[in-house]
């Protein structure tokens, strides 16, 4: 993990005979065994991302702005900036880079004017959220969706939510590869996870499709 102001088909060999039909179903099993294999890979890595963006952001504690994360090659990062040799990890694949933080009123409209560079190969979000157990989001005011959420509908329900009693509020960080899979991790604040006198802990929890919705607009920023 670093700051910064900005972040910066084979060709085959030979020309013999194709081979038996055979030859190729083994081939073709060898082939979408690789693209499993790399597949598992960039969810692995994307997952780590999300996970060291998340600890990263915890260390400050609560009560932080929307922070941006450019994942940037760490060999490429290490070769402009070698002075960094000692902070980073030379293994890592990639390595976040923290941006300038994003307005948490305007988040959505903000992630609408990036546009990453090349070099760029990914992005990480990290925001926190207030999160309602379903039964409560059914208390909350309704919007008329017909005509477009305003900005007020928007104020309206995030102060509903702030106020309700059964709240719970949250770290999500969400993380995508520019041309490989998503990640989302989730801190969940003073949680009750035993008797009704045990202080309140935190709890972690991961899975990719819990923020589609900033998933689709963080991959709108990596695109061409």
């Amino acid at each position: 993990m670093t700051d910064s102001e900005g972040a910066p088909e084979p060709a085959a060999e030979g020309g013999g005979a194709i081979g038996s039909g055979e030859d190729l179903g083994e081939d073709a099993w060898f082939l979408e065994d690789l693209v499993d294999q790399e597949a598992a890979s960039a969810a692995a890595t994307v997952g780590s991302i999300a996970r060291e963006v998340e600890e990263f952001v915890a260390a400050g504690g609560w009560q932080q702005p929307p922070q941006l994360f450019a994942l940037v090659p760490t060999a490429e990062l290490l070769s402009q900036q070698p002075e960094l040799a000692d902070s980073l990890d030379p293994d890592a694949e990639l390595t976040p880079v923290a941006q300038d933080s994003l307005p948490n009123d305007d988040l959505a409209e903000a992630l609408a004017t990036i546009a990453w560079p090349e070099l760029v190969q990914g992005c990480a979000l990290a925001q926190e959220i207030i999160v309602l157990p379903p039964d409560a989001e059914e208390e909350l005011p309704e919007v008329d969706e017909s005509s477009g959420v305003s900005a007020t509908d928007v104020e309206r329900l995030k102060q509903a939510a702030a106020g309700h009693p059964q709240r719970t509020e949250a770290r999500l960080v969400a993380a995508v590869l520019r041309d490989g899979p998503a990640a989302c991790v989730m801190r969940l604040r003073g949680v009750r996870t035993g008797s009704d006198d045990a202080e309140p802990g935190e709890e972690i929890v991961e899975h990719p499709e819990l923020a589609p919705n900033l998933v689709d607009a963080l991959r709108a920023t990596l695109l061409p």
